[in-house]
């Protein structure tokens, strides 16, 4: 308490409590609370837990009357518990976004710490006040000692464990590889694949020829098999009864095949590379692509394999990212190899690089100087064949035979993530990233140039990472972690609804149906209609964070993230 001398006599004052508190309170309703309430409020949230924290510290400072020693010893004892936490936290923590927000984490909590010692302690007699205070500092900073994450969600929830706690990676390394079974016969390999890359044959998502029933809770679907899997953001391709991923297991970045029916492995193929950040993970980011009894990847570190679909023989290896000179951006090299005709194209960080399909020599490179992780795209826009990339500078068309630029269409800088599409009637739509707009371009031209004209622009649907889907004449995808369906003709929102978190989507065509594959590993079926939101059905898929796309062929519904990976029949229409 301070005192105040008054006509000779030493009149203590109590310490001010009640703004402490009050601040307190606000700011764990603003960090903890608002997000629950509205998950629209993220920056509100961060930016108001802040700055009731700094307030927190103001109301120590001037306000509080708490002794002067305990006072700026407090502040002082603080910044260095703070700063000795910051060299000592673990990498996964000091990297990455989590190295930006760990002032806006660990202030806050500190903030906290003080208001609690001064309510329960500020009355005591100073030798175990002081004592107190010195400890409850100690353990606010040091507790950041003890901790470790494996990223966070979409939303930027925290997946904090213990430091000591061994992650999925570490265990699934430690029982050791399962042996893979050996090849495959070479005609299930050469026939034509039921998906045969990124999000289907044309890249959009769609799967038609499936009706599936949608009363789940009389015929829900049956799992064939579940197995764990290693990190990373790849998803599927089909063919012949087998599927083709990528994942990582400690050092080694591993192009796998296992069964589509039992999931037992066939083969694998290996290569010395570990690509890992702290806001996601390790392991590789792209889909294998499928062609000619080939499988074709690309790795997180830029690392171009063309392997035997059979066996996993490799045919050819390049480097893409010395091809290119791009440097290893934050999230890795994430896009997914496209096959056109001879060439196959691949992305570093938003430049296009295309190689001979058969032999890897180098075809042509676009231009440098760009960024992003969304994938080269196969599309006919006004009757020509083009690769559509998604890059910092925009959105570009590029002819697959040389590479030559076709028409631009510049947008804000930003990290472009999210697929382009063709809309029914030719124009492009395209995500301009990071939760911003959407927009419809159309694109013109041929053998007398090309022109770009933007027919609207809407925030009726603003993906971050979520791809969406084009139906009848409306687009439908994550506003944020809402489902959100916007029409084609002025991108108006019909309706936002659901709450999935940042999870990933397939439109079955033939049923007007969404399948959703949630950030939490549920299994939901929406309606593809643009009336209103309707949930149809879930079902629990996997377990952990989930943001690979989901892969349904035929009755097969193919499901994994990085832990774990799991195959389930889907309960057909009239079976």
């Amino acid at each position: 308490m301070d005192t105040a001398q008054s006509g000779g006599t030493v009149v203590s004052k109590p310490i001010r409590l009640w703004p402490g508190i009050a601040l307190a309170a606000l700011q764990l309703f603003l960090t903890y609370l608002l997000p629950l309430l509205s998950t629209e409020a993220l920056i509100v949230s961060a930016l108001g837990g802040v700055g009731c924290a700094v307030a927190v510290l103001l109301w120590w400072a001037f306000f509080s009357r708490i002794p002067h020693a305990e006072r700026w010893g407090g502040l002082l004892l603080a910044a260095l518990g703070l700063f000795a936490a910051w060299r000592l936290i673990h990498v996964s923590i000091a990297t990455g976004a989590m190295g930006m927000l760990f002032p806006i984490l660990a202030v806050p909590l500190m903030s906290l710490t003080l208001v609690a010692w001064a309510a329960l302690f500020g009355r005591r007699s100073r030798g175990p006040r002081r004592a107190a205070l010195a400890g409850a500092i100690l353990l606010a900073s040091g507790t950041w000692l003890l901790l470790k994450t494996g990223g966070f969600t979409g939303e930027l929830d925290h997946d904090f464990m213990w430091r000591w706690t061994a992650t999925p990676e570490e265990r699934l390394v430690a029982r050791g590889l399962d042996e893979p079974g050996g090849p495959a016969e070479k005609a299930a390999v050469l026939q034509e694949a039921e998906w045969p890359g990124f999000r289907g044959s044309l890249r959009d998502g769609v799967v038609r020829g499936v009706r599936i029933r949608t009363d789940w809770s009389v015929s829900p679907p049956v799992e064939l098999w579940r197995r764990p899997i290693g990190p990373g953001w790849s998803s599927f391709a089909v063919a012949g009864g087998l599927a083709y991923t990528q994942e990582q297991r400690g050092e080694e970045e591993i192009v796998s095949c296992y069964n589509l029916m039992t999931g037992e492995p066939v083969w694998r193929h290996r290569d010395a590379a570990r690509f890992w950040e702290s806001n996601a993970g390790a392991g590789p980011r792209a889909t294998p692509t499928l062609a000619g009894g080939r499988v074709y990847t690309l790795g997180a570190t830029g690392i171009v394999n063309a392997l035997d679909a059979a066996d996993g023989t490799v045919i050819w290896s390049r480097n893409a990212a010395a091809d290119t000179g791009q440097k290893l951006p934050g999230w890795g090299f994430s896009a997914s190899p496209v096959v056109i005709g001879s060439v196959v194209v691949v992305a570093t960080a938003g430049v296009p690089a295309a190689y001979d399909a058969a032999t890897g020599e180098p075809r042509w490179i676009g231009p440098k100087d760009r960024s992003g992780y969304s994938s080269p795209h196969l599309a006919t826009i006004a009757g020509v064949p083009q690769i559509v990339m998604m890059s910092g500078a925009g959105a570009t068309g590029f002819s697959p035979a040389d590479g030559a630029v076709l028409w631009e269409h510049g947008l804000p800088q930003g990290a472009r993530i999210v697929q382009p599409a063709v809309t029914p009637g030719g124009d492009l739509l395209i995500a301009e990233g990071d939760r911003q707009a959407m927009h419809r371009l159309a694109v013109s031209g041929g053998d007398g140039g090309w022109a770009v004209r933007e027919r609207w622009t809407s925030i009726g649907l603003k993906p971050y990472f979520n791809d969406f889907v084009i139906h009848k004449d409306h687009a439908y995808g994550f506003d944020g972690s809402i489902l959100s369906c916007i029409d084609l003709e002025a991108g108006e929102r019909k309706w936002k609804g659901g709450r999935y978190g940042n999870g990933q989507l397939v439109l079955l065509a033939d049923q007007d149906l969404l399948v959703v594959l949630s950030e939490q590993g549920e299994l939901v079926l929406v309606n593809a209609a643009p009336d209103q939101h309707a949930e149809l059905a879930r079902f629990p898929a996997i377990t952990g964070k989930t943001w690979n796309h989901p892969v349904v062929v035929k009755d097969i519904l193919l499901a994994r993230n990085g832990e774990e990976m799991a195959a389930f029949r889907l309960p057909l229409e009239g079976s």
